[in-house]
Order: structure tokens, then sequence, then C-alpha cells
């Protein structure tokens, strides 16, 4: 599996940060996310974790790629995801024991998941996943909802007002379901004037006061529960 990989220039001990792509997989628009929060001082890892089925960089089609997408099944994609953390902890000037992670859309929706599973991570911040799309796990599938009760660390979520999915309504009421689970240090964040996907500057749902506030709200969470 390729995954992209950005450094901070210098210095050592630095947390792992795991980065979850949209359905698009790792284009332009994820790897300088990647670089960005390299800059911020993160060990800045991307996972390619459609690569099995094929380049969805390349398909045209946005339904012929979800088909793709959703069709991967949850255990691979937490498979991945891990093997990703592992390969990481191996590289140099790493902080093995400070794992986060952050996605959006179909990462954000994921970063939901891998929260929920994997010990490794310590904070996390979802952009704009819908908490209800469901994986295709072994028993049936699963979504966000049900595995709120198992997201045990710092998690932040970022949101738009004028999203349809996830509805902003859906966003507070997940986290005030993890909130109910026990974990208190949890913030949902929605933005009046945004739409989905407001963070993605190649799109015209792009909104740069809502997609800066948000990038600094994300900055500043990890600097409190990662570094």
């Amino acid at each position: 599996m390729n995954v992209y990989e950005a450094r901070p220039a210098g210095g050592s001990n630095h947390p792992i940060f795991l980065v979850v792509s949209e359905i698009w997989g790792v284009h332009e628009y994820i790897k300088d996310c990647t670089r960005r929060f390299a800059k911020e001082g993160w060990h800045a890892v991307a996972p390619e974790l459609f690569q099995r089925e094929g380049d969805v960089k390349a398909i045209p089609n946005v339904q012929d790629v979800l088909k793709i997408v959703l069709a991967v099944p949850r255990e691979q994609m937490l498979g991945d995801v891990a093997a990703t953390i592992d390969w990481a902890k191996t590289r140099s000037n790493v902080r093995k024991g400070r794992v986060g992670v952050t996605g959006w859309c179909w990462g954000g929706s994921s970063t939901i998941h891998i929260t929920a599973a994997n010990p490794d991570i310590k904070s996390a911040v979802a952009w704009y996943g819908p908490p209800a799309r469901p994986y295709k796990g072994k028993s049936g599938d699963v979504t966000g909802v049900d595995v709120a009760k198992d997201i045990k660390v710092p998690f932040l979520g970022l949101f738009g007002a004028l999203d349809q999915n996830p509805k902003p309504e859906d966003a507070q009421k997940f986290g005030e379901m993890v909130k109910a689970a026990g974990n208190q240090n949890v913030e949902i964040v929605v933005y009046p004037d945004a739409p989905h996907g407001f963070h993605a500057d190649y799109r015209p749902s792009y909104r740069a006061a809502a997609a800066q506030d948000a990038w600094k709200r994300c900055d500043d969470w990890l600097k409190k529960h990662l570094a």
C-alpha cells in the first residue's frame, strides 16, 4: 500500500498524524494538507486505502468511485490503518506513543471508526463525516453511531450548517452520544454558512473563513491533546 509521508524539516520526537482522504484517494489536496500538518510539527502519513480496488483518482464518474469506496470492508480499512501506524512507528524521529487521526468526508466518517477501534489513537479531528454512513462489516453494516460509545479520547468534529449529509443536528447528536458514554472531551463545531466540503479549496464548496477557522481549531486541538 502506498503512503504519502510528510515530516517536519527538523527536530525529533514528532507525534504521528494519520491523514484519511476523501473518496478520491490521496490526490493533490490531501497531499497538500499532509504537508501542512508536517509544517505544524506532526509526522503526517496519508495511506492509499483504495489501492487494492484501483486508482480512484483516475475515475471521472463519482458514482463509479462510490461503488468502490462503499464496498471496502470495514475490517480491511481498519487493518490498513493499523498497518500504516505500525509502519510510521518505524520512521526516524517519531514519537511512537502519540498518534492522532483526521479525515474529510469519507475520511471523517472513517476517523470515527478508527478512533473507536484503534488503541494507538490519542486524539481525533473529523471533518464533516456522516456518523450514520454504513461500513460493511463481517456481521453486517456498522455505523459511527454504533461505535460512538467506544470513542474514549479527545474528539473534535467540524461540520457545516448547510450540509445535508450529515445534517448539523445529526452531528450534534453524535457528539452528545459520545459524551453520554462517558467522554466529556468532545467538541462539535458547526459553521453557519458552510456546506459539505467547506475545507476543500479545489471545489466550489470551499468557504475560506470557515476553512481557516476550522484549520486553526484543528491545530489548536492537536497541540493541546496530542503534542
